[in-house]
């Protein structure tokens, strides 16, 4: 089998088991408050697991870009599907705070499940790796699993993409109740998708605090204050301008006559 038939084989692993593992805590903790905590971990550990994956494959394993973009809009859509309500992303807890969906002290509690899911993805990925089931993995594990900043731009340059990328996905997400549920993981994947083509190579195109900090922080190159500029306060900056530059709109649009 390939290098990328692995990983392919390693991503549907991944998701498969965090599917079994969300039904299993659907089961066995029905109607308890608690189950979305769980859930939220799960979840939060499939997505940067299958991002750890896609950046190995990418950096060492050097797949062509227009398979690694292709890859990237193909999971999207798997996460939006299986994510049974949860985040994995503090932009998402933050937004339903002010919808008054949830409180605040469960966005808390919530973005710790995050961190959580996140930390697991970090510190149990590499000892898949270790495994050699690949080429790259072997590879990767020869150089200490070491990785490299994503970040070919200034700080301030990186961190206004971040920025950029979540606030036109923060829209998206605002929107896409307008259309037709069946092409709600498509539009997001493809939006997401076209993003990490744009700004891909200034800053990574992560957009995601929790999965910048599994996925990002690790790598040599950059301080935790300066990822933490990029990664955290640019998409949170990015979600909240977004979310009420759309209030704005709504309350400004003039009513029928």
């Amino acid at each position: 089998m390939t290098d990328l038939g692995i990983s392919l084989a390693l991503l549907a692993t991944t998701v498969l088991l965090c599917e079994a593992t969300r039904i299993l805590i659907s089961r066995l903790f029905s109607g308890k408050d608690y189950a979305i905590y769980l859930v939220e971990i799960v979840s939060t550990y499939q997505l940067c697991a299958c991002t750890h994956e896609l950046k190995v494959l990418g950096e060492v394993g050097r797949i062509e870009p227009h398979i690694a973009l292709t890859l990237t809009f193909i999971i999207t859509v798997v996460h939006v599907i299986t994510f049974h309500g949860a985040f994995a992303n503090p932009n998402g807890a933050i937004e339903n705070v002010y919808r008054k969906n949830i409180t605040g002290k469960t966005a808390v509690a919530r973005i710790i499940c995050m961190f959580i899911g996140g930390k697991a993805a970090q510190l149990l990925v590499p000892h898949i790796w270790s495994l050699g089931l690949s080429d790259h993995h072997l590879t990767h594990k020869r150089f200490g699993f070491k990785c490299f900043s994503p970040i070919n731009g200034s700080l301030l340059e990186a961190a206004g993409v971040e920025l950029a990328c979540t606030f036109a996905v923060q829209a998206a997400v605002l929107h896409i109740h307008k259309l037709d549920e069946r092409f709600h993981a498509p539009v997001i994947a493809a939006v997401i998708t076209s993003l990490v083509y744009s700004g891909g190579h200034i800053s990574g195109a992560v957009f995601n605090p929790i999965m910048a900090f599994s996925v990002q922080f690790p790598c040599s190159g950059h301080t935790f204050l300066e990822y933490a500029f990029v990664y955290w306060l640019g998409p949170v900056t990015g979600g909240v301008a977004s979310f009420f530059s759309i209030l704005l709109s709504w309350n400004s649009t003039p009513l029928a006559v």
